[in-house]
């Protein structure tokens, strides 16, 4: 049966109680490289983990960048994830300086499942941003649909966010395409853990500025990125992976009139 979006509502899996948070405006309030140009309105954004072991730290960095747009986030997940690196925990988004109630957590047995979930979302705007995270190759993830997340974004407004694990970047309609590494975070007074960091190369941008390289981490007390350095080249493990990224394709040829068709091979349980 087809996900329906009551059940997008719900709050299904990050129900912690509510407690008092700070206002606060965009997490891109204080220097932070650009990012908040690049990553806001409404658009497809693709994050790529740059190994295996980087794939917490790039759901982290779509899942913060997503929140920026809108203090709520619907993010259909892939149940494999679970197995592999573990669930997500209202605790953790807490100690992030975020509210665990402000996120929808929709577990879909498979990528097909998950792009559903999220293009449902999308296109009635259940929440102002969607992240969808999948792991593998994702097969459902082709051209195709990803025109039509980038025409249900336009058309609703929503800001959409594909983080992907153990797989390779391949053409899509999508804004930006990014390339994220785990980076090393500074120690702080009394050796204390430092920031969570974010190594990020920008691997594909409509209308240019590709190959933007940032260390950028994230400030609890401020909710926001703050840059600490401008890169010089993809890093050590990304070398390797710098002639994967592929094109990225002009959705013009296939037409607002699509949208709500998306994937009629899989269906949502």
């Amino acid at each position: 049966m087809t996900a329906r979006p009551e059940a997008l509502r719900r709050r299904l899996v990050l129900s912690a109680p509510q407690r008092e948070m700070r206002a606060s405006a965009s997490p891109f309030q204080r220097s932070d490289g650009g990012l908040a140009a690049i990553l806001g309105g409404a658009a497809l954004h693709e994050i790529y983990a740059a190994a295996g072991a980087d794939a917490p730290a790039a759901a982290a960095f779509a899942l913060l960048a997503g929140l920026s747009q809108s203090p709520r986030l619907i993010w259909a997940r892939q149940v494999l994830l679970d197995l592999e690196l573990g669930c997500p925990a209202p605790h953790g988004l807490a100690e992030l300086g975020l509210d665990p109630s402000a996120v929808v957590l929709v577990r879909a047995r498979d990528a097909a499942e998950a792009l559903q979930a999220g293009f449902d979302a999308a296109r009635r705007r259940i929440a102002q941003t969607v992240l969808i995270e999948m792991i593998g190759p994702a097969r459902a993830y082709d051209l195709t649909a990803s025109r039509r997340l980038v025409f249900a974004a336009q058309k609703t407004g929503v800001g959409v966010f594909i983080a992907r694990s153990d797989a390779l970047p391949a053409p899509s309609a999508a804004t930006t395409r990014w390339r994220v590494r785990a980076a090393i975070s500074q120690s702080q007074a009394a050796n204390a853990p430092g920031a969570p960091s974010f190594a990020l190369e920008l691997l594909r941008r409509r209308n240019g500025r590709e190959g933007l390289n940032l260390l950028v981490e994230w400030s609890r007390e401020a909710r926001s990125f703050v840059l600490r350095e401008h890169l010089v080249g993809s890093g050590k493990r990304g070398d390797a992976c710098t002639s994967l990224s592929g094109p990225l394709v002009s959705v013009s040829a296939d037409g607002t009139s699509n949208v709500d068709g998306y994937i009629p091979d899989r269906r949502a349980g």
